[in-house]
């Protein structure tokens, strides 16, 4: 039994509109363009009219010389030398001036898709940028990639090789129809029907295409995140000969992206060949009404040239729309991937009243707070914790307690569902979203690197930095060695993700960039993990100084780094278990902090403080 299309693949009625209305608001402001491609565009279609009519001069003149007698009762003149020449410049005039026309037209609707389609971009991008944790924790990043580029760029590309013919085309065929009912009405309805048919022809040819097309863009989307994640982790993918396994799984996705664009090629190409026979059936049709009114004299020959003619151009418009059809199909589905990527929610968004925060001393709270995950479950429920300014707190717990959740919230990559977070008592939420952030520097377990110089990826702390302040901040994260020895110093332009330093250079990299920050707020998530012992003796060293002062929340399975804390918080089910100084915890037997070191010192791979686990 055949399974039932999911709502993805289900035509939207509304998607053309979709697609259109995230596109309107970029028109404004090229006004002037667009006046002058449809000026230019209206040329194209008048001396399109107009081009048929020397021709009918000629043989209408021809067939009097010849002894046409309908003809010269028409007062039609004898063919003569300068006639037919006039007739050969005027029609070598027209083709000239609807070329310029043409081109005047194709060039300014091409700046105003440019224009439009970069603007859309940069939209859409600032849009992801602007979502929360929760969406890009689930969402398929080589999707969003596609849609970014591969649909944008295919709106763009298909406006200008489909939308400006279809207008044009439509504009011809209205002049036409009109032009040809003060000529023969009854060949006109020959026209009119014919146009009526494919109407109806496509109505449901192009729905179908949409759905084949929106399919295929979807599995487009799938293999460039499966090529995304596998290029990403290739390391990996080798070292565990992963590469015909994934290279399966890229094939299968292929395949299925290859199945559904036949299907909607097929699809399109069927449209088209019945708008071949329907052409076809009408041309036969004006012929043979058309020469039997020559025949009867009710017509001269050159009319008939003028209608056959005008057929042509009619009908014309009529086979092209059935070839942009597919097209547009396939860039309304793309619209609307677009389109459903800018109605994500934006989470996380400036109050209208938000005022940018003073320079804070870094005093923190978490009244109530109680937050959700993306399936809707409680992670916290009431919690309550207080941190003075400069003091070092360690977030320790079992994995899914909500550690790094709750440090998150410092950053407002989440906000609670209830309760309020506090930097020297103001409520973050009606704070300036960037003043926030620029309050708290964040270090995470996997140091985040650009492809560009380090000297870069160090400004990123503080875009206005000096290069004598990014030296500094490098040489007290002491890094400014190792920088110094690379092939170019600080202007050597690292790999995608840093992959060409090792995991402590790239961490020292990270510190120097949150020193250069200078925030009264640091969260360290799991800093040093994954680090051998010399270099997370090294980083340990420039984390120490980086803290120094600050009020510091860090998420460790570092033992000696949690108990050189001022404080450890315990989390635990969604709520605080204990909460204390490192040696008061550690001294009660029954705690969850002594058992945690205790097993740590069961383990002879790890390197705990004097007298710890004796």
């Amino acid at each position: 039994m055949r399974r039932g299309r999911t709502r993805a693949e289900r035509p939207s009625p509304r998607a053309l509109r979709r697609s259109l209305a995230i596109v309107r608001p970029h028109l404004r402001g090229k006004a002037s363009l667009i006046v002058l491609g449809m000026v230019a565009l209206l040329a194209d279609v008048v001396f399109r009219v107009l081009e048929p009519w020397p021709l009918k001069f000629v043989v209408d003149s021809v067939s009097v010389s010849l002894g046409a007698t309908a003809g010269a009762a028409a007062g039609i003149p004898q063919a003569s030398f300068g006639l037919l020449v006039a007739c050969a410049t005027l029609l070598l005039g027209l083709i000239a001036l609807r070329a310029v026309s043409a081109y005047a037209s194709t060039v300014a609707f091409a700046l105003v898709g440019s224009r439009v389609a970069t603007e859309l971009r940069s939209r859409v991008f600032a849009h992801v940028q602007s979502l929360s944790a929760r969406y890009h924790s689930t969402a398929s990043s080589g999707d969003v990639v596609q849609r970014l580029v591969g649909d944008i760029g295919r709106l763009q590309e298909v406006a200008v090789t489909a939308g400006l013919p279809l207008v044009g085309n439509i504009l011809t065929l209205v002049v036409l129809v009109v032009v040809m009912s003060f000529m023969d009405l009854l060949l006109t309805a020959v026209v009119v029907v014919a146009a009526l048919l494919y109407a109806l022809m496509s109505r449901t040819s192009s729905t179908r295409i949409t759905a084949a097309s929106r399919t295929t863009r979807q599995g487009e989307g799938a293999l460039a995140d499966t090529a995304s994640e596998a290029l990403g982790a290739i390391r990996v993918v080798q070292a565990y000969g992963l590469e015909d396994r994934l290279g399966g799984a890229f094939a299968a996705g292929n395949d299925r992206a290859l199945t559904q664009g036949v299907r909607a090629r097929r699809l399109a190409a069927g449209l088209e060949r019945r708008t071949d026979l329907l052409v076809g059936l009408a041309t036969a049709t004006v012929l043979l009404g058309g020469g039997w009114q020559v025949l009867s004299g009710t017509m001269t020959p050159g009319d008939l040239v003028v209608f056959v003619a005008y057929l042509k151009l009619a009908m014309r418009p009529l086979k092209d729309l059935a070839k942009y059809t597919g097209r547009i199909a396939r860039a309304t589905a793309s619209g609307e991937r677009v389109a459903d990527l800018l109605d994500e929610p934006v989470e996380i968004a400036d109050d209208p009243s938000a005022a940018h925060l003073p320079r804070l001393r870094g005093d923190v709270s978490f009244e109530g707070v109680s937050v959700e995950d993306g399936r809707g479950r409680a992670v916290f429920e009431n919690l309550t914790l207080h941190i003075p300014a400069g003091q070092n707190v360690c977030l320790l717990g079992p994995s899914g307690a909500g550690k790094s959740t709750l440090a998150g919230l410092l950053v407002r990559s989440a906000d609670p569902r209830s309760g309020r977070v506090r930097l020297d008592g103001i409520d973050i939420s009606r704070a300036a979203l960037t003043s926030v952030r620029a309050s708290v520097s964040l270090l995470l377990q996997e140091s985040v690197l650009f492809a560009t110089t380090v000297r870069e990826n160090i400004r990123f702390g503080r875009l206005d930095a000096t290069d004598a302040e990014v030296e500094e901040a490098a040489r007290r994260a002491d890094a400014h060695d190792f920088i110094s020895a690379l092939p170019e110093g600080y202007d050597t332009v690292l790999g995608a993700r840093g992959d060409t330093l090792s995991g402590g250079q790239r961490q020292r990299l990270a510190i120097a960039r949150a020193m250069l920050r200078d925030s009264p707020v640091v969260v360290l998530d799991e800093a040093t993990t994954g680090l051998d012992p010399q270099s997370r003796a090294q980083v340990g060293a420039s984390l120490s100084e980086l803290t120094r002062g600050r009020t510091t929340v860090s998420i460790t399975h570092d033992v000696t780094q949690a108990l050189s804390a001022d404080r450890v918080v315990w989390l635990e089910n969604g709520r605080i278990v204990e909460d204390g100084a490192p040696h008061e915890l550690l001294a009660a037997t029954d705690s969850r902090l002594h058992a945690w070191v205790q097993r740590a010192a069961d383990d002879s791979t790890v390197a705990l403080p004097a007298g710890v686990g004796a």
